[in-house]
């Protein structure tokens, strides 16, 4: 009697591609809800834009490919990518910035590799650090939180669709109503102490300043979640938050004007919790045992840290992913666990030995 050819895996899991995505799409809805509470309705319009765009370029490139349209789109890799990158942004970029960003992500960031699961970088901080190097005053704005005295904000939909398509990027004076953030406030502080600082700029109340505390409490609670679900795991996210809170805790330098910000600042403010739950553990571009996403993670945290202090843009996490992205071979090729039938892991160019 013949028997049927099988490759493995002979067992299929819970945990396939759509259902993945789809995990991790309603895990970055806690975060996108505080978001919209705290800076106005610009970033739900660069979602729902960046969304339309992805799927639209992706789908043109299937059929440039000649491959099957459904198939690949119905996997939600490439909203997921959208979604990351409208977080990111600031919340009222204007309508070309978005386009810009998700035809790159897609197009050179994932397509021109081959699709998902061969693109060696995270499409989505591609195609951030893309926008961030030819358009530094675009993604510089930031909106300030609602409710701050003596800054207008952007509580309307209607004004917020203006702010995005109008030419001028907004209804209001576009010097009048942006503030920096937080961590920019920190980086360029040298004169005053942190206790002055923090009387003086009415955006830096609580411990990471108004809004991005909660943002960040927001998106761990989405990784949580998805550690819950098994769908990442703790290796990385633990990796960069300890990597972030040694160096911070190391060159905290106290309450002085040296000072570049305490531990709980650096670990609740910028897209910290973002990156550590939901960019930094992409396992395409990311190591992949065990030990090797530890210490991807870890490089992360420790150059997001040199970035945020020393840089000269808004916040690390994007730089920081991309540089571990091109270190992930090597970090694989070093952490091997140990195959079946040996007794050590083959290790670098170490040949491991039969038992």
């Amino acid at each position: 009697m013949p028997l049927i050819r099988q490759t493995s895996p002979h067992a299929l899991g819970i945990n396939r591609t759509p259902k993945v995505m789809q995990w991790v799409l309603i895990a970055c809805l806690p975060g996108l809800g505080v978001l919209i509470g705290f800076f106005g309705w610009g970033t739900l319009i660069n979602l729902i834009g960046c969304s339309l765009i992805a799927l639209t370029a992706e789908a043109a490139v299937i059929a440039i490919r000649k491959r099957p349209l459904s198939f690949y789109l119905q996997d939600g890799s490439s909203l997921v990518t959208a979604w990351l990158l409208a977080l990111a942004l600031p919340p009222y970029s204007p309508w070309w910035l978005p386009l810009i960003g998700t035809v790159f992500a897609i197009v050179i960031g994932k397509q021109l590799y081959g699709g998902m699961g061969h693109n060696p970088f995270n499409p989505a901080m591609l195609g951030y650090v893309v926008l961030l190097i030819s358009f530094p005053q675009e993604m510089t704005r930031w909106a300030p939180p609602i409710n701050i005295e003596g800054h207008p904000a952007i509580t309307d939909l209607g004004e917020a669709v203006r702010a995005i398509f109008t030419l001028d990027n907004s209804p209001l004076a576009i010097d009048g109503w942006t503030l920096p953030t937080p961590i920019d406030i920190v980086r360029e502080n040298r004169y005053l102490t942190m206790t002055e600082l923090w009387d003086r700029q009415p955006q830096l109340q609580g411990v990471a300043g108004v809004g991005w505390c909660w943002v960040n409490v927001a998106f761990l609670v989405g990784g949580l979640l998805l550690l819950y679900r098994n769908i990442i795991t703790w290796h990385a996210p633990i990796g960069m938050l300890i990597g972030l809170g040694v160096m911070s805790l190391l060159c905290w330098g106290g309450s002085g004007s040296d000072s570049n910000g305490s531990p709980l600042f650096h670990l609740l403010s910028g897209a910290t919790m973002l990156g550590a739950f939901f960019i930094v553990t992409d396992p395409v571009s990311g190591a992949t045992s065990g030990k090797g996403r530890f210490i991807f993670g870890l490089g992360a945290g420790l150059i997001t840290y040199l970035i945020r202090v020393k840089g000269g843009y808004p916040d690390g996490v994007a730089f920081a992913t991309l540089l571990m992205n091109m270190a992930a071979p090597t970090i694989d090729y070093y952490t091997q666990p140990r195959t079946y039938g040996h007794k050590q892991p083959k290790r670098g160019l170490a040949k491991s030995k039969r038992p």
